[in-house]
């Protein structure tokens, strides 16, 4: 069961996940700091991500996410999902956790470029995409091919932790009007 902990840092907690083992099974670290004592050294703002396709079971990203791209990128912020998708076995699981929309560090952090909050993946599902022309959704279809289930959100008010799962193949659906 390889899996895969993004941003590492000098921590190998385990922080959301399947809750009846929090043990690691097969565990492969990057991050950016050669000093983090990482597997991999890599930058995230880099893509493609050194991992073949359909390699891992679970990618975890505890407090990275919201340091890569930048607010309102969104070729960035559909790149960097679609590698996660890429890099995921089908129904493998990409566990993560963000500052909250309400906590003070979301913007607080100097290092923060950018929020991921619960309306934010609405867009990496490719069903919701049948609300183009119904509601104000923006239809990212030609950039984007991947899809994921959003199995477990929660939002505590300082920390938003959530887990999303590669449907493969994706159940994209063919466009019906003009792209926004």
């Amino acid at each position: 069961m390889p899996e895969l902990l993004i941003g590492c840092g000098n921590s190998r907690d385990k922080r959301v996940g399947d809750l009846s083992d929090w043990a690691w099974k097969d565990l492969t670290t990057l991050d950016i700091d050669p000093h983090a004592g990482a597997d991999i050294i890599h930058d995230l703002n880099v893509m493609p991500y050194p991992f073949a396709d359909d390699h891992f079971d679970e990618v975890h990203a505890y407090e990275v996410l919201e340091h890569t791209g930048q607010q309102g990128d969104w070729r960035f912020f559909f790149a960097q999902f679609s590698e996660f998708w890429r890099i995921l076995k089908p129904g493998g699981l990409l566990c993560a956790t963000c500052p909250s929309m309400s906590s003070r560090w979301v913007w607080g952090d100097p290092g923060h470029t950018r929020v991921i909050q619960p309306e934010s993946l609405i867009f990496l599902q490719q069903p919701q995409y049948a609300q183009v022309g119904i509601t104000s959704l923006t239809d990212y279809r030609a950039v984007y091919q991947a899809d994921f289930d959003m199995p477990f959100t929660q939002d505590d008010g300082e920390t938003f932790k959530f887990a999303l799962r590669a449907v493969k193949p994706s159940r994209i659906q063919p466009k019906t009007g003009p792209v926004a």
